[in-house]
């Protein structure tokens, strides 16, 4: 399995080194990783932690500035690709069809050749153009997954809530996180 993974500058960027964590502990999950510059002010400011513990859960780290990367082509075959957290700034140029940097072709390419694309939107409240954003990209064939807190698996941190988000990404790719509680009808 290869996916793709964008970080933009939402707030939440710590949410994705929880992601990249869960896809490293796949067997055979090869995982290209594309941190825009929002997204490493956005890291520093919110995490205390260097950037390079997000960096080295990656088996390829690619330049959002570089066009040229292979996950730019359509002939680099993926499974897919996870924006979390999606800004709506990256949200808006993904629905435009505005590939202004790699985080945004990747999508791109995504789309086109008919590839998983699972956008995790992080503004709070939505406006009306968020929504109608939200709406074209679901239309166009993205998956969305908010955020948002779950209760009935009994989360007792913040990392529990961050780990049950991550488990719903992971089963748009047909995998299975450990630990992950699904509803099971009785409320856990």
């Amino acid at each position: 399995m290869r996916i793709v993974v964008g970080v933009t500058g939402a707030s939440g960027v710590i949410m994705s080194r929880y992601l990249l964590k869960a896809l490293k502990s796949v067997d055979n999950c090869e995982v290209h990783l594309v941190v825009s510059e929002g997204a490493r002010k956005t890291w520093e400011l919110e995490t205390g932690l260097p950037l390079s513990t997000l960096l080295n859960l990656a088996d390829h780290v690619h330049d959002n500035k570089n066009q040229a990367a292979s996950i730019a082509s359509g002939s680099f075959v993926t499974d897919g690709m996870i924006i979390m957290p999606c800004s709506m700034k990256s949200l808006a140029g993904i629905v435009c069809g505005y590939a202004d940097d790699l985080i945004q072709r990747s999508a791109d390419v995504c789309l086109k050749e008919g590839r998983k694309v699972v956008l995790v939107p992080r503004e709070m409240p939505f406006g009306k153009v968020h929504l109608r954003n939200l709406l074209h990209a679901s239309d166009l064939g993205c998956v969305i997954v908010p955020p948002v807190l779950t209760f009935y698996n009994h989360p007792e941190t913040i990392e529990d809530q961050i780990s049950h988000i991550t488990g719903k990404i992971l089963l748009q790719f047909g995998l299975r996180q450990e630990g992950f509680r699904p509803w099971d009808g009785t409320g856990g």
